[in-house]
C-alpha cells in the first residue's frame, strides 16, 4: 500500500476498470512535453505584462523580480542576494553544478541555545509536518555555540522560467519565510 492515499479516478488508485468493466491501461511516467507557446498574451486574450518568454534564471533576473516585488536587497558580489527584515534575513541564490537551482533560504536573527536542541527539532518537525512550503531545519552550531534555524525552498529551473513564474516563486518564498519566523516567535514558541 502506498504511503499516500489515492483519490478516486486517479491513475493507479482504486478501480482500474472502465465503465464497460474491461481493464484499463494505466501509463506511469512523465507526460509528453508540450510545445512552447510563442505568444505573449495571457490566456484571456489580454496582453501578458510579464511576457511568456522562457529564459535561463540568472542573478540579474532574480534582482529584477525582487525589484518588481519592492523587496530591497544587498548583493554580496559572489552570486547571492540578501534581503533583511526586522526578525529575519532571506538569501536568494543559484546553486548546483550549472547554477540551475533557485535557492531561497530564510534565517531568523534569533538563535536557540544548545540545551534547547530537542525542543528546536520538535518545533521544526511540526512545521515540516503541517506546512506545504519551505522545509525547515536546525543548523550547525555557530561559533558561539548557538543553534540557527533555517527555512529553505530549492526549485530546479534548468529549463528556465518565464518572468511571471519567477516573480511568483520569489514572492512565495519571501512570504512563507515571514510566516515561518512569525510562527517560530508565536505559535511555535521557540524564539
Amino acid at each position: 500500500m502506498p504511503w499516500w492515499s489515492w483519490r478516486p479516478g486517479q491513475a493507479g488508485g482504486g478501480d482500474a476498470k472502465t465503465l464497460d468493466g474491461s481493464e484499463k491501461v494505466v501509463r506511469y511516467g512523465p507526460h509528453p512535453p508540450r510545445k512552447p507557446e510563442s505568444t505573449t498574451t495571457a490566456p484571456d486574450g489580454s496582453a501578458d505584462p510579464y511576457g511568456a518568454r522562457v529564459a535561463p534564471v540568472t542573478l540579474s533576473r532574480i534582482g529584477e523580480a525582487l525589484d518588481l516585488l519592492d523587496v530591497r536587497y544587498l548583493s554580496d558580489g559572489e552570486g547571492s542576494l540578501l534581503a533583511m527584515w526586522e526578525r529575519h534575513a532571506v538569501l536568494f541564490t543559484l546553486e548546483g553544478p550549472d547554477d540551475e537551482i533557485l535557492v531561497i533560504r530564510a534565517r531568523p536573527h534569533a538563535t536557540v541555545p544548545p540545551d534547547w536542541a530537542d525542543r528546536a527539532y520538535r518545533v521544526v518537525n511540526e512545521w515540516n509536518h503541517t506546512r506545504r512550503f519551505c522545509k525547515a531545519y536546525v543548523g550547525d552550531p555557530t561559533e558561539r555555540g548557538q543553534l540557527p534555524i533555517y527555512a529553505e525552498m530549492q526549485i530546479p529551473l534548468s529549463a528556465g522560467s518565464h518572468d511571471a513564474l519567477l516573480v511568483e516563486l520569489l514572492d512565495c518564498g519571501a512570504a512563507v519565510a515571514t510566516s515561518f519566523v512569525e510562527w517560530l516567535h508565536d505559535e511555535g514558541a521557540l524564539l
